[in-house]
């Protein structure tokens, strides 16, 4: 029996969210669970930033949409220079079936202005329409587009890095292990910022027995995310899809984990920053005990989640 006690700002949040009646994600069909995510949890638009662009380009697929957020001229102009500022790849959560441009457009708008970098947001086709490895292909041809273009929009592409959460922060470093291994040349990854990562695919470690019931996340929802991700079970041994299946994880960007206590995925997480450290990648492992999975996204409501962002923020500015 654990004898930690999730944060009470945060079992705040909770119980406003389950008071609202919604299915857990595993109950609906997948359209029934992007219209939650639609309704539910898009950004509200804060904070305010200099510019934000929607943009397309032609990836391995079609067109990939992306929307550009460039943090205000007063900050860029401090952090930047003649050649542009620092430029960070987002990719966004939702177990590879959920999320769009809006339901991450907050998040990625704090970045910005925190970490006083151009953010590139990423529309990645969505399973089981496009399951395994479409969103591996888009991740890793918009990392190369960002390098190509960053400088159109006021980005640096010598400081190129990548961020995501939950099955974002899997493309992110699903992108890193791209440029190693398959097309080094197509573009520099500088650093990687991978918040509570989908690393692993072991529904029995303690994170997942501790967390099977959430909160806002349960062991049943990552399974129907992995359910519609995967084509077969082969997949689900390719390290592109799930990282810590990878021989090795050393030579990668500098990496940044950030870990939650009463997050399923707390004990992928911590594996896969404990690789990193003894294989080679240096890393930071910001873990936050009292949290659970999402927390990122509720700084305006949580001060553990303010601090983690912020702190990931002076991450990116270190490392870009």
């Amino acid at each position: 029996m654990r004898t930690d006690e999730l944060d009470p700002e945060l079992a705040a949040v909770v119980e406003e969210v389950d008071a609202l009646g919604l299915p857990e994600w595993h109950e609906l069909s997948v359209d029934a669970a992007r219209r939650v995510e639609d309704e539910v949890f898009s950004g509200d638009r804060t904070p305010a930033v200099a510019d934000v662009r929607n943009l397309t380009f032609d990836g391995p697929h079609g067109e990939v949409p992306v929307r550009v957020y460039r943090p205000k001229p007063a900050v860029e102009a401090a952090s930047g220079g003649a050649d542009g500022v620092r430029t960070l790849v987002h990719f966004h959560g939702g177990g590879w079936t959920l999320g769009t441009l809006d339901s991450i457009d907050g998040p990625c708008r704090e970045l910005a202005t925190r970490a006083d970098a151009v953010v590139v947001s990423v529309d990645y086709r969505l399973a089981p329409d496009h399951p395994f490895p479409v969103a591996v292909d888009e991740a890793a041809a918009t990392v190369a587009w960002v390098a190509e273009t960053a400088s159109a929009f006021g980005g640096d592409p010598s400081r190129v890095g990548v961020s995501g959460t939950s099955a974002g922060a899997t493309l992110a470093l699903a992108a890193c292990l791209h440029g190693r291994e398959i097309e080094p040349a197509a573009a520099e990854i500088a650093a990687q910022f991978l918040l509570y990562p989908i690393a692993g695919d072991d529904f029995e470690t303690e994170s997942y027995r501790e967390n099977a019931d959430g909160p806002l996340l349960t062991r049943a929802d990552m399974r129907w995310f992995f359910d519609r991700y995967l084509r077969s079970p082969v997949d689900a041994h390719n390290p592109f899809a799930v990282p810590l299946r990878a021989s090795d994880l050393g030579g990668l960007p500098p990496a940044t984990v950030v870990t939650a206590g009463f997050d399923p995925l707390r004990d992928d997480g911590v594996a896969l920053a404990k690789r990193f450290a003894d294989e080679g990648t240096p890393v930071e492992h910001r873990h936050y005990p009292a949290m659970a999975h999402g927390f990122c996204s509720l700084s305006d409501r949580v001060a553990d989640a303010e601090e983690a962002l912020s702190a990931v923020a002076d991450d990116v500015r270190e490392r870009l």
